[in-house]
């Protein structure tokens, strides 16, 4: 683990961090940690779909990867916007 450090928030998500971390079992520095290393930059997520779509045998071209993130921008919003 790295040094800490401080992030500055509103009470409100500092509140629900500390419920968050209490229903896991953890604390609000391994939550945070947990949610950083699923979340995918936009560089992981574009050498993903490369894998992907040279594992189907799809061509990446411009109208592949635009579709792409179409679909995902899709996916987000019926998730109230979270991050896919």
């Amino acid at each position: 683990m790295g040094k800490p450090t401080s992030i500055k928030t509103t009470e409100e998500v500092r509140d629900r961090l500390r419920i968050l971390a209490a229903e896991r079992g953890t604390t609000i520095t391994e939550l945070l940690e947990q949610l950083a290393a699923r979340e995918l930059t936009q560089a992981e997520r574009e050498e993903r779909a490369l894998q992907a779509a040279q594992e189907l045998g799809v061509e990446y071209t411009d109208q592949v990867q635009q579709a792409g993130q179409e679909a995902w921008a899709k996916i987000r919003a019926h998730q109230g916007g979270a991050a896919a």
